[in-house]
């Protein structure tokens, strides 16, 4: 515990000294290490190869009631996988039908632009996918070190999120992803229709749901607030920056600057991990585009939900 009273003059002192270290770091940064880069894509070759086995394993560990009607003419197994390839080829449903036809003795299928469309909302294959989710952080393993950040999504070709003054519109869809600074997957995924906090508490909820443990976590300003801070234990170490008109100190931002006071130095070096949320997003946009083709809300937050997941099987961590 400090040792002396926090007010909100000191709490501004304290940001002044954090710009100035803030300086430092910068300096200290260092080139992109693209051999190591080249060396570890080996692993992303292995996960590749071995997609069709998780994905069986995603499909058997369900149990699924058999329901009245006609069944579905293909397989689950088969209906994961082509989801899969259309998420992956970032292409529209008749494209994707078209590519079928070439790719008909991989998948030994052919099916029309509308059943791929329907996979989007097909409970079975969220459900597998989800699966496949839980197995790849299994077969990683989770730090408990995290960083966290939302983004949004344009479901219009005119309007990019990024380059919007608003950020909130009625033609964006908000995720928000954490990220495991140790293996640079995502361990929790969020959606929202309404705003990027939404989104947030959503990923949250995910990454509690399957009994994470939460060491750390990174966040951005935008995310400085107590109601925020009460949604970790007291075991868990934040590292958010205090916003300049901070009224009211409380326990909840007593742990935090306590944790600067102590070395603003290292504080600061573990909120910055923050930027492996940013570089994760960048690069999943500029894999899989910043735009949603979906026209119904589930199929939009399945297609994000797939994002995630194969950012996880292309995901490389490189130490900078």
């Amino acid at each position: 515990m400090l040792g002396f009273r926090v007010t909100r003059r000191f709490v501004k002192d304290l940001l002044e000294v954090l710009d100035e270290v803030v300086e430092e770091i910068r300096k200290e940064e260092k080139a992109y290490p693209y051999a190591e880069w080249e060396q570890k894509r080996e692993v992303v070759k292995e996960r590749l190869r071995n997609l069709p086995e998780y994905v069986r394993e995603a499909v058997n560990s369900l149990s699924i009631q058999k329901r009245a009607g006609r069944p579905k003419k293909v397989d689950l197994e088969k209906r994961v996988m082509l989801f899969l390839f259309a998420r992956l080829i970032n292409k529209s449903n008749r494209d994707v039908e078209e590519l079928l036809e070439l790719f008909e003795p991989l998948f030994g299928i052919k099916v029309s632009y509308k059943t791929i469309e329907r996979l989007y909302s097909d409970e079975e294959v969220k459900l597998a996918l989800h699966n496949l989710f839980i197995l790849l952080l299994k077969d990683e393993g989770v730090s408990g070190d995290f960083s966290g950040d939302g983004s949004g999504y344009s479901l219009t070709i005119t309007k990019h999120y990024r380059t919007n003054p608003k950020k909130k519109s009625k033609d964006f869809r908000y995720v928000f992803r954490i990220i495991d600074i140790e293996t640079g997957m995502y361990v929790g995924l969020g959606y929202s229709s309404r705003s990027e906090k939404d989104a947030f508490e959503k990923a949250m909820k995910m990454l509690k749901s399957m009994g994470v443990k939460i060491n750390s976590i990174s966040l951005d300003r935008y995310y400085s607030t107590r109601k925020v801070l009460r949604m970790f234990d007291a075991e868990t170490a934040i590292y958010v920056i205090p916003r300049k008109n901070l009224s009211k100190i409380g326990f909840d931002w007593l742990r935090v600057i306590e944790r600067i006071v102590e070395s603003p130095y290292r504080f600061l070096k573990r909120y910055f991990k923050r930027n492996l949320s940013e570089s994760g997003f960048s690069a999943d946009k500029r894999r899989f585009g910043w735009l949603i083709r979906q026209k119904r809300e589930d199929r939009r937050e399945m297609a994000l939900f797939a994002v995630g997941l194969w950012h996880n099987i292309f995901a490389v961590k490189v130490m900078r």
